[in-house]
């Protein structure tokens, strides 16, 4: 099933300048890359991008950090894409991340975690709107 997919190549990962090396990641895994720019959130737009976790105790330290410099945001399609992409990136903390997945590869912490991913269909209809609409 072609599906489609956020993917957010975080602040952490821009200033240390793995962009490039993420989306040759992205077309090596053969994903089509259907849209993409830079960005720099106010903590206003954070806010309003992560919201599904305003109750959580990580939601200020995530939004001050998504908005703290440049960051990639891309739509991607392909067979299973959510899924897939959830594969390429791997665990949230990069410490439990299989080797060879983007967040062990450039990730530094569970929060500081190279890239971001849509987690279902629902989530990525929302996200991708969010950026592309």
């Amino acid at each position: 099933m072609i599906e489609r997919t956020l993917a957010i190549i975080k602040p952490d990962a821009v200033k240390k300048r793995f962009i490039g090396r993420i989306i040759q990641r992205i077309e090596d895994e053969g994903f089509e890359i259907k849209g993409m720019k830079m960005v720099h959130l106010t903590k206003e737009e954070a806010e309003a991008f992560y919201h599904v976790h305003k109750d959580k105790p990580f939601y200020e330290s995530l939004t001050d950090f998504m908005s703290s410099g440049p960051a990639v945001v891309l739509l991607l399609e392909g067979e299973n894409a959510i899924k897939h992409w959830r594969e390429v990136m791997g665990a949230t903390d990069p410490a439990q991340a299989k080797p060879g997945t983007l967040r062990r590869l450039y990730g530094f912490s569970v929060e500081r975690n190279a890239v971001h991913g849509s987690d279902a269909p629902e989530t990525a209809e929302y996200e991708i709107n969010f950026f592309f609409n």
